[in-house]
């Protein structure tokens, strides 16, 4: 089979942002997104051997965080009830727009990493007429679609959706019009592969339930979404083609990005769940539950410290070779799993068998990263093909109907379902 070794490549790429998007259910929001989102950016540099992409390792974090991240602000929370219906029309509603949930995620994600590859000294990304653009395509499309013509897609919970659609919207527009195709590719292969995952997750989390699995089936269709959207992100970019960067980015730069990548991430992680209160709350009723509190935020700050201060100094020049992304990625990654154990009690003796599969997962990153797989496809493309993006399109809404049809005969009523539709 042609390119058939790649495919271990782009297996390591979505296991690690599936990994990272398992553990970003523990932090939730934004900045749970964006730790998560640099994770998958950091696999995709880690086994490109692309010399000249290694001191970009810093900015594509950042614009994976960044574009994973920004669908943090999402509430699908509701959307999701609606996939446990038990009645078709509402059932395929609730998996439809977790499918559009999933791929604005992966739109935004896979785009700004598609830029950031696609930016070279000689062609430079114009990032704030982009920036500007999206910003108010992000307006527009919300006060259109949620205060114009009222379409709401999770009463009464944020739409929000709206604004992520309209700044992927203007990404896409910013994208055609300076003919950055491998960074379109790079874009619509990460919607389709997280709207998919999200979909299909939610479908895996119903079953599950069905079932009676004992097993944290919200942390399944986390997993799902991050495998799928991994995947479509690495296929866009290990099949596309790009330009040879000959420069490496001005230290400030460089510096910046990693200031925000492993500060700035990390204090808004710990100011939103790591904190005292937060422990104090979330550990329930346990014997020393002030000292387990008192401990576990102690040591999750100092380990949070020590992560900044040595991936920081290391990193700092931007003179990056292939084990310096390599450390910069089992650090960032190993650092989240620790933090994801702490904040659900690891010190108070509480070990979920999920963190356990956690560490499974990046010990086999670990061995598949050691048999030296080439990542770049032997034939690569940026040519855009939106007839074929249309039929995997129209495929994957059929599938998800199928999905509906097998979900809702498999169950009658199940705790925290909704229906977005009457059914009589």
């Amino acid at each position: 089979m042609k390119n058939k070794d790649q495919w271990l490549s782009i297996l390591i790429v979505a296991m690690s942002l599936a990994t990272a998007w398992a553990i970003r259910g523990q932090f939730g929001h934004e900045q749970g997104a964006a730790w998560a989102g640099a994770i998958g950016g950091l696999a995709l540099i880690m086994v490109s051997k692309r010399k000249d992409w290694y001191n970009k390792t810093g900015l594509v974090a950042l614009a994976s965080a960044i574009g994973w991240g920004a669908g943090g602000m999402i509430s699908y929370g509701v959307v999701v009830g609606y996939g446990r219906a038990d009645n078709f029309i509402n059932a395929f509603y609730g998996l439809s727009m977790l499918f559009v949930i999933g791929a604005l995620f992966g739109l935004l994600g896979g785009g700004l990493v598609g830029l950031v590859l696609d930016s070279t000294n000689k062609n430079k990304v114009k990032w704030g007429s982009l920036l500007a653009e999206m910003v108010a395509g992000g307006l527009i499309g919300y006060y259109f679609l949620v205060e114009q013509i009222g379409f709401k897609m999770t009463p009464p919970r944020s739409e929000a959706w709206a604004i992520i659609l309209g700044a992927g919207i203007a990404m896409l527009w910013f994208m055609a019009r300076e003919k950055r195709n491998s960074a379109i590719r790079v874009a619509i292969y990460s919607a389709l592969g997280g709207g998919f995952g999200f979909a299909f997750g939610n479908f895996l989390q119903v079953i599950g339930n069905v079932m009676e699995i004992q097993f944290n089936m919200w942390n399944v269709m986390e997993y799902s979404i991050g495998f799928f959207g991994g995947s479509g992100m690495a296929y866009g970019v290990f099949s596309s083609k790009w330009p040879i960067e000959e420069k490496k980015p001005k230290k400030w730069v460089n510096r910046a990005a990693l200031f925000i990548v492993l500060v700035l991430i990390p204090v808004i992680v710990y100011r939103e769940s790591l904190t005292y209160e937060h422990f104090f709350k979330r550990l329930g009723d346990i014997s020393n539950l002030e000292f387990v509190a008192s401990l576990s935020t102690t040591l999750v700050a100092i380990i949070l410290i020590l992560m900044s201060v040595i991936l920081f100094w290391k990193l700092k020049d931007g003179n990056y070779k292939k084990k310096d992304v390599v450390l910069f990625f089992f650090v960032y990654l190993s650092v989240y799993i620790f933090v994801s154990y702490a904040v659900t009690g690891l010190f108070a003796g509480n070990m979920e068998l999920n963190h356990h599969l956690y560490v499974l997962n990046i010990m086999l990153i670990f061995i598949l990263l050691r048999l030296d797989n080439p990542a770049m496809f032997e034939t690569v493309s940026n040519q855009v093909n939106s007839k074929k993006w249309f039929a995997y399109f129209i495929m994957i809404l059929i599938f998800i109907a199928v999905l509906s049809i097998i979900a809702i005969n498999t169950h009658g009523e199940l705790g925290g379902s909704h229906n977005r539709f009457p059914v009589n």
